[in-house]
């Protein structure tokens, strides 16, 4: 004789502990970096926006002065 199913609600529940028991064990996989190489990093992300910031800042400012020198020819 065939054996029966467990209902949807157990068989969810079987899936829900299965996930949750997975999750924990990838967790414990996870290799965390130092708190010095976070501050590195952190570091290295801000003096990169700076740089990043002060270079679009400029090519803006050439080419809105070449648009304003374009818009005055253009009078």
């Amino acid at each position: 004789m065939a054996e029966k199913k467990p209902n949807a609600l157990v068989r969810f529940g079987q899936g829900a502990a299965k996930f949750f028991r997975d999750c924990k064990n990838e967790l414990k996989k996870i290799v965390w970096p130092t708190p010095k190489s976070v501050f590195k990093n952190t570091g290295v992300v801000l003096a990169m926006i700076l740089i990043i910031g002060l270079f679009i800042f400029g090519l803006d400012t050439v080419f809105m002065n070449l648009l304003g020198l374009f818009m005055n020819i253009a009078k």
